[in-house]
């Protein structure tokens, strides 16, 4: 069914509730995973992958920690870190990478918060002709 399953991370305690969910998705499909973050802070926006910061020097420790922790199941696993918008370099990499599935937790603003910031779930699901995953996080 999924044999690549592109997770998003935002790096908050949200990516725990859905790699709770895509950790025996994937081992049931015997699928590897792709983790991808995207640094939007003004260094990353501003320099794209010629940015060094403390952001993005922790963005990818934590990378490496959530790869592991799949690793850890069994599970064959890429991470990657994208620099600028999280809406559109999560477009871009499924459009230049390709995935079965998309797997993204959300923080469930509701009506006024996601009118003030949008969300990037919503964006992402509208935009992509693969199933999308989206799992609320209780945080």
């Amino acid at each position: 069914m999924y044999k690549k399953i592109l997770v998003t991370l935002d790096a908050t305690a949200c990516d725990q509730a859905i790699l709770a969910h895509v950790i025996p998705l994937a081992k049931l499909c015997d699928a590897s995973v792709s983790l991808l973050h995207v640094a939007d802070g003004w260094a990353a926006r501003t320099f794209g992958r010629e940015a060094v910061s403390p952001e993005i020097t922790e963005d990818n420790v934590y990378l490496r920690k959530m790869r592991n922790q799949l690793e850890s199941h069994g599970i064959a696993t890429t991470a990657e870190l994208a620099y600028g918008d999280p809406r559109t370099e999560i477009l871009k990499w499924v459009d230049e990478k390709g995935c079965d599935l998309i797997a993204m937790s959300t923080h469930g603003h509701r009506f006024l918060g996601d009118l003030l910031f949008g969300t990037t779930a919503s964006h992402i699901q509208h935009r992509v002709d693969v199933p999308v995953l989206l799992v609320r996080s209780k945080s």
